[in-house]
């Protein structure tokens, strides 16, 4: 059977299409006033308050001497973190209203306080980094939930084999 180069040619371009039609995306999304804020916020509080449970969980139950539920309890703290952050965003973008966020152009931002101050400013832009938070979390959640999976098949195997 030939290769059909052409067909993996159409993929490549539909997707350099979209990546390059594509509007920006940003990090933390604004809500419309206010309803829509405190549902966010109170959802934030929720997922804070599930998380710290979580971790409460495995600690009472000893679960966090294995690998997996380490990396699980490790990601419930960094989600809890996360979220504390994106909350702390969402009240400086939207509830505060004390920084001034200029679009320059599509890569760049200006970020001032009218009053004057750069701690604001400089606080602001890191807690907009939120990424650095959720991006490892997700990452020791699948580890964690790979591990357990792999743990979980390692006891079955002598099981099967009698």
């Amino acid at each position: 059977m030939p290769l059909r180069p052409y067909k993996y040619l159409r993929g490549a371009a539909c997707i350099l299409v979209l990546l390059f039609t594509a509007t920006p995306a940003l990090a933390t999304q604004t809500h419309g006033q206010p309803e829509g804020l405190y549902v966010h916020q109170i959802a934030h509080l929720f997922f804070i308050i599930s998380m710290g449970i979580l971790e409460f969980w495995l600690r009472q139950r000893n679960l966090v001497r294995e690998p997996g539920w380490k990396y699980i309890q490790l990601a419930a703290v960094l989600l809890i973190l996360w979220n504390l952050n994106a909350m702390a965003v969402h009240f400086l973008d939207e509830q505060i209203h004390w920084l001034q966020v200029n679009r320059i152009d599509q890569w760049h931002l200006h970020i001032s306080v009218p009053g004057g101050g750069h701690g604001l400013p400089l606080l602001y832009y890191i807690l907009k980094l939120d990424h650095l938070l959720c991006v490892p979390a997700m990452v020791c959640l699948y580890l964690g939930l790979k591990s357990l999976l792999k743990h979980t098949e390692a006891e079955k195997e002598p099981s099967n084999s009698s």
